[in-house]
């Protein structure tokens, strides 16, 4: 008495979870009256809105399509309206589901039901999606001749549609999918492995993982069949990782048996029995009997490889007849061959040679002649049959191009002398324009020559020389007269060519600025500076395109100045686009310099500035980057001036186009 009342009692911590499961109860209940009510509310929307694209239907239910009650609902529903699309729909993903639990036959009851539906309507949509699922529940049953003879007639449908949509083009996939699982039995694995390609490249293109899951999948089980086992690991381990993408289960335990039988074949038994494990585990969840089968097969594979004889006997009998519960025949001769190995490990002959025996009479019914010549003169008639096909297109695009070439035949050959006519047009026009600018630069060099050859720079210049000589100064006059003579056949020179060294320019200019010192009594102080890292002998520029700005600084800066005359030229780089070379003059600068020639009476027009941007824009056309010429006002901290400073850039020979 006083046991019972001790049992009755509740303990603080019993009442706890009493408390806690019923709450736990109730927000489940709350859950699924919620999910209830919304399914009602889809099925509602769908009825009054009755759309008969597939896409249009699944994007609304394909959250419930693995629910068998909701599917169930769904048919009744809108059978009821006679909304036959709807019906269809929830047909096919019952179909699916009994398919996924192992019941073919039932399935495929089913999946014909809603092709009959189908046909009814002339929907192909629907009509291709039940041809290919029947033929998938056939293939599970290892029944190959009529999964090829559905695939292909889904197949055929489907090419013959001129603009397939989003769900047409992906049952392609599935059906070339499926011929190449075919082919797989036939052990043509090299055609198999297009068939996968084919498939593949739709998958990726509609950016379906599903599909590329299992298309990586089949690409695998090839590979592995032609004993490339590293291939094989490589495209299974990509379709396991598509699987856990799109959480499928069901494709978890297919890639986890089959890296588990590579696993095998590599002798790498641990890794084997660990993942074919976790594939029975699943499969005992998503209740899928064919691959329960499959697993507790593999399992005991592995098994019988690691000696564990008694639990490799226990799992390869459970595997086999689960197989021939279901009628799963390749699973009924693996589990066979198996068991007949591994009696032959316990010396028990007549029970492995009895496994044996029944493994080949299977595989026979499997394999028959009859059953093999029928599905090879299939895959050749369907072959032919798309080959012929493709030439009948061929013959049409080829007699519409005939046709189009007849008819087009005079307006191509007035085409042919209207071009003709426009060429030539263009080839005047451009010579004209190229003359145009070449007369232009003829004109710019002879412009440049007659500023460089400038009469007063040369009277000048003789005139100050003739006073060296009249004062008796002959090594002077004769200094500056070879100086002179230099200087004048450089120009001579320069007007005949368009550009010279950087080397040249800097010599040339130190003949000029030698000459003009003369009329500055040596008051000058030129320098020119180039740092090392310039080669001057490889860099091209104008020829005497420095002339002007130096003649600007002597005449426009020092002229006015009495004492403390310099100029700087210095050369060097920033970047590897440009050379820069800058003229700096310590001279009264421009602003001062422009009310003294305001001043004068006769004021000197300078155009060597402009013709030397003429001849650098021109120069610049052979390079990616254009010249820029910078001119800068120098002012001390009390804004008094102190000079100009002129920065040319020019385009270095290392960024031609």
């Amino acid at each position: 008495m006083n046991y019972l009342r001790l049992h009755c009692i509740e303990t603080p911590s019993n009442v706890l979870l009493v408390i806690f499961l019923f709450f736990l109860s109730s927000i489940q209940l709350s859950q699924a009256q919620e999910n209830t009510s919304a399914f009602a509310q889809d099925i509602t929307n769908l009825i009054a809105l009755k759309p008969k694209p597939f896409a249009t239907i699944d994007s609304i239910f394909r959250k419930y399509s693995r629910d068998s009650t909701k599917m169930n609902t769904l048919i009744k529903a809108t059978k009821t309206v006679n909304y036959i699309e709807g019906e269809n729909y929830g047909l096919n993903a019952l179909g699916a589901i009994y398919r996924n639990i192992s019941h073919y036959k039932r399935s495929i009851e089913i999946h014909k039901e809603a092709n009959e539906l189908a046909n009814s309507t002339n929907n192909l949509e629907f009509k291709i999606i039940s041809l290919n699922n029947i033929g998938v529940a056939y293939r599970r049953m290892d029944l190959v001749k009529p999964a090829l003879d559905f695939h292909t007639k889904a197949l055929d449908i489907a090419r013959s549609i001129e603009n397939p949509s989003k769900t047409i083009f992906y049952n392609i996939a599935v059906s070339q999918n499926s011929i190449g699982n075919i082919y797989l039995i036939l052990e043509q694995y090299e055609l198999a492995l297009k068939q996968f390609e084919k498939s593949l490249a739709i998958e990726k293109e509609a950016c379906n993982r599903l599909g590329l899951a299992i298309n990586y999948q089949n690409i695998g089980y090839a590979y592995e069949a032609q004993g490339d086992l590293e291939n094989a690991l490589l495209s299974y381990k990509l379709s396991l990782d598509f699987n856990k993408q799109i959480n499928s289960n069901l494709g978890r335990v297919i890639c986890y048996n089959s890296i588990g039988e590579v696993y095998i074949k590599q002798q790498k038994f641990v890794d084997a029995k660990r993942i074919i494990q976790k594939a029975l585990e699943m499969a005992l969840k998503i209740n899928d009997q064919f691959y329960i089968a499959s697993s507790y097969i593999n399992l005991g594979w592995v098994q019988k490889e690691m000696e564990s004889l008694t639990a490799s006997e226990e799992n390869l009998k459970k595997g086999l007849e689960i197989a021939k519960q279901y009628n799963l025949n390749l699973s009924i001769v693996e589990a066979d061959k198996h068991l007949s190995g591994l009696y032959s490990k316990t010396k028990d002959y007549q029970l492995a040679l009895k496994h044996y025996i029944e493994s080949v009479k299977v595989e026979k019914t499997i394999n028959n002649n009859r059953n093999l010549r029928y599905v090879n003169d299939v895959i050749i008639q369907y072959e032919n049959e798309a080959k012929n096909e493709e030439i009948k297109e061929l013959a049409s695009e080829n007699q519409i191009v005939k046709s189009k070439l007849e008819r087009n035949k005079k307006a191509f050959w007035y085409s042919i002398l209207v071009f003709g006519v426009l060429v030539g047009v263009l080839v005047a026009l451009y010579r004209n324009r190229q003359l145009s600018q070449e007369k232009q630069i003829l004109t710019i060099e002879q412009d440049m020559l007659r500023s460089q050859m400038n009469p007063h720079f040369i009277f000048n210049s003789l005139n100050s020389i003739k006073l060296y000589i009249i004062n008796n100064e002959k090594e002077n006059a004769v200094y500056y007269l070879n100086k002179f003579s230099k200087l004048i056949r450089k120009i001579l020179v320069a007007s005949s060519e368009k550009e010279n060294s950087l080397e040249d320019e800097l010599d040339t200019m130190k003949l000029y600025m030698n000459i003009e010192n003369i009329r500055f009594s040596d008051e000058i102080d030129f320098q020119i500076d180039v740092d090392d890292t310039i080669n001057t002998a490889s860099i091209k520029i104008p020829s005497l395109v420095l002339q002007p700005f130096l003649e600007n600084a002597l005449w426009h800066g020092l002229s006015s100045k009495k004492e403390d005359k310099k100029i700087r030229l210095h050369v060097y780089r920033t970047q590897d686009n440009y050379v820069i070379i800058s003229i700096e003059d310590n001279g009264i600068g421009r602003v001062e310099s422009n009310k003294i020639n305001r001043d004068k009476l006769i004021q000197r027009k300078s155009v060597g500035i402009a013709i030397t941007k003429a001849r650098l824009a021109n120069f610049s056309k052979g390079y990616t980057n254009g010249y820029q010429i910078e001119i800068e006002d120098l002012y001390d901290d009390y804004q008094n001036s102190t000079g100009t400073k002129v920065i040319v850039k020019i385009p270095t020979i290392s960024n031609v186009k």
